[in-house]
């Protein structure tokens, strides 16, 4: 019996000293620096694709994350460098826009801000500042494709189809396609399907986008011209498998859709 209780009170001793280890752990500043450390470097690593040196240093404590540090992360451009809350940069960069906007009112300014403000979404900034910049600069090719292209998310499309159109025709391969893409979905949108298809059939003479096939593919299907429909879609899942991992994000809600357009097509 005693020989149960001496056992009974050495195991709760030594739970208790465990806690109390742990206690000390937790609020060791060492300890906590450390794990601070690791995690910055597990998170910088992840944000670069680093992913074998992501698990190491998860797995890891201390040394991985060390190491990391100095062969990877002291070796990048600075500008890389460090972690940064998701869209900090765009904030930074439309701070620095607009005071040179204030101070010297370029148009390369207006647009590269209109730039920033489409890719995140907000349209009637993305307008003012384009039509701003063609204010100072009714030639550039860049800013009339952009404001186009903003007019036709924004449904404007009587406005955005001279703009894409004359872009498209001074060059047809501005923005590697994409400005093309934009008049081709203009032209959809107007319900102008012969002209779109001619669009569609020019983006993929010199480029193999799902968007383009997809798209193309669906004004087939409203033509009742399923055979080609499926032809471009089976070329879009058959260039999904063989794409690299970059593409096959960039690209995989095209991917899903020609895959469900395809199960549609009898």
């Amino acid at each position: 019996m005693l020989a149960a209780v001496d056992s009974n009170a050495i195991l709760f001793a030594s739970l208790i000293s465990d806690l109390a280890n742990w206690q000390f752990v937790l609020t060791n500043p060492v300890f906590l620096l450390m794990t601070a450390f690791q995690l910055w470097m597990f998170i910088d690593a992840v944000r670069r694709e680093e992913w074998i040196w992501a698990v190491f240093i998860f797995i890891g404590f201390g040394l991985s994350a060390l190491l990391y540090f100095f062969l990877v992360y002291r070796a990048a451009p600075s500008a890389t460098r460090g972690f940064e809350l998701p869209g900090a940069y765009d904030r930074r960069r439309i701070k620095e826009l607009q005071a040179q906007i204030h101070h010297l009112d370029k148009a390369h300014h207006h647009s590269q801000l209109g730039d920033i403000y489409f890719q995140r979404g907000k349209l009637d900034p993305a307008e003012a500042c384009y039509r701003a910049a063609l204010e100072r600069d009714h030639e550039d090719i860049d800013t009339r494709s952009h404001l186009g292209q903003c007019l036709l998310r924004k449904k404007k499309l009587t406005e955005a189809r001279p703009l894409l159109e004359k872009v498209c025709a001074e060059n047809p391969k501005h923005d590697y396609g994409y400005s093309l893409m934009a008049l081709a979905e203009t032209q959809a949108a107007l319900s102008e399907t012969e002209a779109a298809i001619a669009t569609w059939k020019k983006v993929l003479e010199d480029h193999s986008y799902a968007r383009a096939r997809v798209q193309l593919a669906e004004l087939y299907l409203q033509k009742q011209e399923p055979q080609l429909a499926r032809a471009e879609l089976n070329e879009v899942v058959a260039d999904d498998a063989h794409a690299p991992a970059f593409q096959r994000k960039r690209e995989r809600v095209w991917v899903r859709r020609a895959k469900a357009l395809r199960r549609k097509i009898v």
